[in-house]
C-alpha cells in the first residue's frame, strides 16, 4: 500500500481542521446553507433524503486494516441518527413496505469509496478528524471536479497483469487533488485504469479511462480512452491515443481536462458531461486535446513530466509484503487444501472455484469477502462486520483489503496453505457464500431508501431476488451472471452494463422497474463494453421477481452446454427473453411502454 509522507499526512489533518471551522462558522450561522454548500461537498458531505451522507475516499480501493477499524469505529459511534429524524425517516419508508431502516454501518460503492448515510451533520468534524488519524478523507469524493481514481481490485497480483498501474493511480491522485484549474469543472469527472489483459476497471464507462501497456518495443505507455459514461446518455468510451509514453500522461490529461473545461457544457447538467462534448465533437474534439498537449509539451514547458525517480518513488511504497510460508512444500499445501475438501465437503470447493482467484505469486491466491447475503443491501457491513474483515485482513492478509469494482472486498495476500482456515473464519464471519459472479452477487445503489435523487427504492428489489434464488445448487447452475441495479437513471447501480439491468423509475408516485438485457462492462466474462436493451414496458416492484424469474427460466431452456447467459442473450437475440418478461406483466403507464 501507499505510504503517506509526513507532507501528506499534514495535507490531511489541515484540510479537517480547516473542514471543522467551517462547519462552526455554518452552525453559528455566520455561514448560510449556500455558503456552506460547496464547501460540504469538496469534503464529501451530501444531505440525502433524511440525513447527510459522508463519501470517503479509498483511492483505487486499497483500505489497511487500521483504517477498517476506523471506518468500524464512525459505523458504531456516530452512524446513528437524531431519533426525531429517523422516526420521521421511518414513518415514510413504513408507508412504501420498507423494512426498519438500517443504521451503524458502512456501504462500499462501485467506485471503491466507502459511505455512511446517517451521521448528524453537528459532528461531521469529529468524524473528519477520526479519518485523518489514518490518512483518510472525503476530498474531492463529490463536486463537479476529478473524482476518486479507481483501478483493478488486483492491480499488483493478477496473473494477467502487464504494468502495476496503482503507481500511476498514486501519481493522478496527487496531481488531480485540489487542482486549482479543475476545482468547478462543467461535471463530475472520473478516471479508471487498467494494466491488465482483463479489464476488470470498466474503464470504458469513465469519462477517461487508461490501459497501462507495452508497445512491440516492450516500452511502457498508456492508451487512452476519454467519453464513456452512464445516466441518461451511456456511452462507450472512444480512444484517443493507442499509445502515449508513460512519462506523459500527466500533462496528457491536463490537454484532456482543460478542453472539456473550455468547452463542456454549463447550461445543461444533463449534458454536460465529458461524453456529450466527445459524442458531439468527434474528431474535432481529439484534434483540439492533441493541439492542447503540444502547448502543454513545447511553449509550456510540460511541467508535468514525470520522472523516473519520482515513478520509483512511488512504486516504492507497493513492494509485495515480505511473507513466509510454514509449508514451502508445494505438494504438502494442496494436499492441505484437498484434505480440508474432503472433511468440508462441496461448499469449500465451490468458495475456492468463486471466490479464489490465482495470484503472481504462486504460492498466494487473491480471496474475494462476499457483502452480498440475505438481510443485507448489497455492499452494506456493518461496524462489527468492518471490525471482522479488519481481523482477517490482518490474520490472513498483511493487514490490508481491497474494495472491489462489485462492493465486496478482496484480500490480496493470502498464502495458500491458510485457505482452509480463512475459510472457515469467513464462513464464521458471514462473508464466505460462494456467488461471487453469480446471480446473487449483484451492484445495487441504496436508491429511494436514502438518496434524494432516486425514483425508487433498490434495496427491497435486490432483497427479493436475494431471497428468491437462495439455492447454491441452482446459482451454480445458472453460472456467472452481472445484475446491477439503479434507483434513477444517475445510474449509479451501473444498471447498463449488467447482463440483466434494472432501473428504477416513477409515474404517479409509484415505483416502476425497467429490465434491460446485453449489458457489459468489458471484462473477459461480458465481453465489449456495451449498454443493455429493455426488454419492454416497466414492471410494478411486486413483479421484477417473477421478470427475472421468466428471463432465467428461458435462458435455461434456450442455452446450448456450457453457454453461459449473456452468450445465449447474444446468440438468440432478445425476442424470447421479451415475451418471457412480458408474460409476467401486469400493467404499466402508457408513458412507460
Amino acid at each position: 500500500m501507499y505510504q503517506y509522507t509526513d507532507f501528506d499526512r499534514q495535507f490531511v489533518r489541515h484540510r479537517a481542521a480547516q473542514y471543522r471551522d467551517q462547519l462552526g462558522r455554518h452552525l453559528s450561522g455566520e455561514l448560510s446553507n449556500e455558503e456552506f454548500l460547496p464547501l460540504r461537498l469538496q469534503n464529501g458531505w451530501y444531505v440525502q433524503r433524511y440525513a447527510p451522507m459522508l463519501r470517503i475516499a479509498v483511492p483505487y480501493g486499497e483500505l489497511s486494516s487500521a483504517q477498517l477499524r476506523v471506518l468500524s469505529r464512525i459505523a458504531r459511534e456516530y452512524d446513528q441518527p437524531n431519533a426525531e429524524v429517523y422516526e420521521t425517516a421511518q414513518t415514510t419508508q413504513g408507508k412504501l413496505g420498507t423494512a426498519k431502516l438500517p443504521t451503524g454501518y458502512g456501504h462500499f460503492t462501485t467506485r471503491q469509496n466507502v459511505q455512511f448515510n446517517w451521521i448528524p451533520l453537528a459532528r461531521s468534524a469529529d468524524v473528519m478528524d477520526l479519518l485523518a488519524t489514518v490518512n483518510m478523507h472525503g476530498i474531492q469524493t463529490s463536486g463537479n471536479c476529478i473524482r476518486n481514481i479507481t483501478s483493478d481490485e488486483r492491480a499488483g497480483i493478477a496473473v494477467d497483469e502487464i504494468v502495476d498501474p496503482r503507481p500511476f493511480c498514486e501519481i493522478i491522485r496527487q496531481w488531480s487533488t485540489l487542482h486549482p484549474e479543475f476545482a468547478f469543472l462543467p461535471r463530475k469527472f472520473k478516471i479508471a485504469i487498467s494494466g491488465a489483459k482483463e479489464d476488470r476497471a470498466a474503464t470504458a464507462w469513465h469519462d477517461v479511462g487508461l490501459h497501462v501497456l507495452l508497445n512491440a518495443e516492450g516500452e511502457m505507455g498508456f492508451k487512452v480512452l476519454v467519453g464513456g459514461g452512464m445516466g441518461r446518455t451511456p456511452v462507450i468510451a472512444s480512444t484517443i491515443r493507442e499509445f502515449l509514453p508513460w512519462n506523459q500522461i500527466l500533462n496528457y490529461l491536463e490537454a484532456v481536462v482543460r478542453v472539456y473545461n473550455r468547452w463542456g457544457r454549463r447550461d445543461n447538467k444533463y449534458k454536460a458531461r465529458i461524453k456529450i462534448l466527445v459524442k458531439a465533437e468527434g474528431q474535432r474534439f481529439t484534434d483540439e486535446v492533441e493541439t492542447e498537449y503540444r502547448q502543454i509539451v513545447e511553449l509550456d514547458g510540460a511541467v508535468h513530466t514525470i520522472t523516473q525517480q519520482e515513478l520509483d518513488r512511488v512504486s516504492a511504497s507497493f513492494i509485495p509484503p515480505a511473507l513466509t510460508c510454514n509449508k514451502s512444500d508445494a505438494d504438502l499445501k494442496i494436499a492441505n487444501i484437498l484434505r480440508a475438501a474432503a472433511e468440508d465437503d462441496v461448499e469449500f470447493g465451490r468458495w475456492l472455484q468463486q471466490n479464489v482467484a490465482p495470484h503472481k505469486n504462486p504460492d498466494m491466491r487473491a480471496v474475494t469477502l462476499s457483502f452480498k447475503r440475505l438481510g443485507y443491501a448489497p455492499g452494506d457491513a456493518t461496524a462489527s462486520q468492518l471490525e471482522m474483515a479488519a481481523l482477517l485482513a490482518d490474520q490472513f492478509s498483511a493487514g490490508e483489503v481491497r474494495v472491489t469494482h462489485d462492493q465486496n472486498l478482496l484480500l490480496p495476500w493470502v498464502r495458500c496453505d491458510q485457505l482452509p482456515e480463512l475459510w472457515r473464519a469467513a464462513r464464521k464471519a458471514g462473508f464466505a457464500r460462494p456467488n461471487i459472479r453469480l446471480l446473487t452477487d449483484m451492484i445495487a445503489c441504496p436508491g429511494g431508501d436514502f438518496c434524494s435523487l432516486a425514483n425508487a427504492r433498490s434495496i427491497p428489489i435486490a432483497e427479493a431476488i436475494t431471497e428468491r434464488y437462495q439455492d447454491m445448487d441452482e446459482l451454480h447452475d445458472l453460472g456467472e451472471i452481472d445484475l446491477h441495479i439503479s434507483g434513477c437513471i444517475n445510474s449509479c447501480g451501473h444498471h447498463h452494463s449488467g447482463h440483466i439491468g434494472i432501473l428504477g423509475v416513477d409515474k404517479d408516485g409509484r415505483e416502476w422497474y425497467q429490465v434491460s438485457l446485453g449489458g457489459s462492462d468489458g471484462s473477459n466474462l461480458s465481453g465489449a463494453p456495451v449498454a443493455g436493451k429493455v426488454v419492454g414496458p416497466s414492471f410494478g416492484a411486486e413483479e421484477v421477481p417473477d421478470v427475472i424469474e421468466a428471463v432465467l427460466d428461458t435462458y435455461r431452456s434456450e442455452r446450448q452446454h456450457g453457454e453461459t447467459f449473456i452468450a445465449t442473450v447474444r446468440r438468440i437475440g432478445m425476442d424470447a427473453f421479451k415475451l418471457a418478461a412480458n408474460s409476467v406483466r401486469q400493467t404499466a403507464p402508457a408513458e412507460l411502454v
